[in-house]
């Protein structure tokens, strides 16, 4: 039944181009994004959750 209502509507073969486009360029995106970061932010960040609570938590280079 659903597959006979989604066949009658003009130009629906575009969604799953432009969802998996999304999907993509999202990704890509953010692999660039890890990829370039910087190395000792990332480990200050990993290192916060071993931390002492009553400790100043914020990495250093860091603004708040």
């Amino acid at each position: 039944m659903y597959k006979n209502v989604l066949q009658a509507i003009d130009g629906i073969e575009i969604y799953p181009l432009i969802s998996f486009t999304i999907f993509f360029v999202f990704f890509l995106g953010l692999i660039v994004y890890v990829a370039l970061m910087d190395k000792g932010y990332a480990q200050a960040m990993s290192s916060i959750a071993c931390e002492n609570e009553n400790e100043d938590t914020t990495p250093q280079g860091v603004r708040q």
